[in-house]
């Protein structure tokens, strides 16, 4: 009765909001008014009851899935995770969710992100009484859901916890939050999850599949109350995995091993998740997709290097799902295949989809191979406009002989090659990859790469530190390079024979403000000022290697990687700290530096600073800069595409 009292009021939600994506289109007053509407509905969603069928509340939590499932009660079963962000939606969840078969109506899906505090997460949790948690484990949430799985097993210690996800599918001995669980499901449990639940819900004689491992796990397994578990006078499935009789009661988990391996499962048996993602995820959510699974390569310090065989979504079924994401009003597909130009016929069809279906404030992530891209996609790429496409391209190094070390094939020449063509032909934001700590990586080695890179001209240069993620292979260098990971999440590299401590914490330091200037979009005309020959030749900075100049010789080229680690040098003395900086308070700073650290002229980085100012559709000029700036220029204002996402847009040429 009472989500009808409301219902007139749900019903303005839609096309209030699509009355405010027109306003956003007007002048700015009108922007302001239609923010303050959005701000409106916003709390009036707070206080209206939740719809049947799971919109998200403010808590993060989804309750069915959307649309699609009715609101369960009391659910069987929970699938949940910490999301990095609420931003994220949980893909994994959604495709347990969808593969759970007859058990779907049973089932509800519950997020929440790192944010929270896990008490908190707990008691939403327990609130809903289920019998069994499915949880998803990843590196960035390990620490904060072990705390709420040794909160839930303290208060309802009969809740059966499934735990999945890379961090517990390699290494499971020792973890914490292994011994509190029930059971474990390593590798890709899309299907075998379902299986599982199926066993601890039971309470009639069932078949639980058992791989070779399992098998002889339970062979050795000393028999309770006189029961042979010894499958042996069991049935042998024709890939070798055994179907094992469970008798009456051994549906409550009673007879499951507590490490459990999933087979890798054949996507023409998997049902796709995108009919589960909300109208909510749709509209405010980065929607995650997948056309492959697995990678060729072998990079040491990757987990999906374990994952040779790569799998294709029929093309087919994938384009039908994406074409009702695209009729339900997606605009923004975040690919997360690993290598999406392996397959060139099936990526040319994919970017061919989308290209024949775009319109304004479309974009499309894609992680590339970044030697691979013939000509057939190359001319499906420029086709595109400007700012719909975005290539996240692993570089990790420019050093051959580092790449040996890690197994890393890539033809550097082709690699070249490819970013030129990016740059000169495409509108393509390119977002490379760096890491900092690999075996036989120097100070100079990786500074050498990073000014290669620089010269390719990305967008984005992500500056990442080594870790080593439980399962892969990097490992074997610990001796050789006298390897120290931190023994905590998310188990990043402390030093190495070639960079000690110290070093390695300028380099952590210049990562994190690489991406506050390098990356941000908000100083894409003054970074290069930094390494300008201006500023070089005014102040050497002292992490510069020493280049002899004489006179009536032109002046070396200065290093952006020096030039950029002396003024991460110099902010870190000035701030004590690599976050939490206002944008104001950094620009203030830089200027600075530019100004009367290298000696630029004030005037020239002023108006310098004031393009960037423009390009990122900000209002009114800073205090700092005003004393260098005609009045007149004080509140102009060139406004941003607003279609696209906001870092994606400050970087578009102004």
């Amino acid at each position: 009765m009472v989500f009808e009292l409301f219902k007139p009021f749900r019903q303005l939600f839609k096309p209030l909001n699509k009355f405010l994506e027109r306003f956003e289109k007007l002048p700015e007053p009108s922007r302001k008014l239609a923010e303050w509407f959005r701000k409106l509905a916003q709390a009036a969603r707070k206080v209206l009851p939740k719809r049947r069928g799971g919109r998200p509340g403010p808590d993060g939590m989804v309750a069915g899935t959307g649309e699609v499932a009715n609101l369960v009660a009391m659910p069987d079963i929970v699938l949940t995770t910490l999301n990095a962000k609420f931003i994220h939606a949980a893909f994994g969840l959604r495709y347990l969710f969808a593969n759970l078969g007859d058990l779907q109506p049973r089932a509800v899906i519950a997020e929440f992100d790192i944010n929270q505090r896990p008490l908190d997460i707990a008691e939403k949790l327990i609130a809903l009484n289920p019998k069994i948690l499915g949880v998803g484990v990843y590196i960035w949430n390990v620490a904060e859901t072990t705390e709420v799985i040794a909160i839930i097993k303290r208060v309802r210690p009969e809740i059966k916890i499934i735990l999945g996800g890379p961090e517990v599918s390699y290494e499971t001995e020792g973890q914490p939050i292994v011994e509190l669980a029930d059971h474990i499901i390593t590798g890709e449990s899309d299907l075998k999850f379902a299986e599982v639940c199926r066993g601890l819900l039971s309470t009639v004689p069932l078949t639980l599949t058992l791989s070779r491992g399992e098998r002889e796990q339970r062979d050795t397994t000393p028999a309770k109350s006189g029961r042979n578990l010894n499958p042996a006078a069991s049935g042998l499935a024709g890939d070798g995995n055994t179907i094992l009789p469970l008798p009456p009661g051994e549906g409550r988990g009673e007879g499951l091993p507590k490490i459990i391996a999933a087979e890798l499962p054949d996507f023409s048996r998997l049902a796709l998740p995108y009919d589960f993602y909300t109208d909510a995820d749709i509209a405010h959510r980065i929607v995650y997709v997948e056309a492959s699974r697995g990678c060729p390569f072998t990079c040491e310090f990757c987990l999906s290097s374990l994952d040779i065989p790569v799998r294709q979504v029929p093309l087919d079924k994938f384009l039908a799902a994406m074409q009702r994401l695209l009729d339900r009003g997606l605009k923004q597909f975040k690919f997360v295949d690993r290598t999406f130009n392996l397959h060139i016929a099936t990526s040319k069809a994919i970017l061919e989809f989308f290209l024949g279906r775009h319109q304004p404030g479309m974009f499309f992530h894609f992680e590339l191979v970044p030697d691979r891209l013939p000509d057939e996609l190359r001319a499906v790429i420029a086709k595109f406009p400007p700012g719909s496409l975005q290539f996240e391209v692993g570089i990790q190094t420019l050093n051959p002989e580092v790449g040996q070390n890690i197994s890393r094939r890539q033809n550097y020449e082709r690699l070249a090659d490819n970013f030129n063509f990016l740059r000169n032909e495409t509108a393509v934001h390119i977002h490379a990859d760096l890491i900092i700590g690999l075996p036989g990586e120097t100070l100079e080695s990786f500074a050498a790469g990073f000014d290669k890179l620089i010269a390719l001209r990305p967008q984005e240069i992500q500056v990442g530190i080594l870790k080593r993620l439980r399962g892969t292979p990097i490992s074997r260098h610990d001796a050789t390079w006298q390897m120290v990971y931190s023994a905590n999440p998310a188990y990043e590299i402390l030093q190495n024979k070639l960079l000690d401590f110290a070093t390695m914490q300028r380099l952590r330091r210049f990562a994190k403000y690489w991406d506050l200037v390098g990356n941000s979009g908000n100083f894409v005309a003054v970074t290069p000022l930094i390494w300008s020959i201006v500023a070089q030749a005014s102040r050497l900075c002292e992490s510069e290697p020493e280049q002899k100049h004489t006179g009536g010789t032109p002046m070396p080229q200065p290093s952006p990687f020096h030039s950029f680690l002396c003024f991460s040098d110099w902010l870190y003395a000035k701030l004590g700290r690599t976050d939490t900086i206002a944008l104001a308070r950094l620009m203030e700073l830089l200027f600075e530096f530019l100004t009367q650290e290298q000696k630029l002229d004030a005037k020239l980085v002023a108006e310098t600073f004031w393009q960037d100012w423009q390009r990122t559709g900000r209002r009114d000029a800073p205090n700092f800069l005003k004393e260098f700036l005609p009045e007149e220029n004080w509140s102009a204002i060139r406004d941003r595409d607003r279609s696209l996402p906001k870092r994606q847009s400050r970087h578009q040429v102004a």
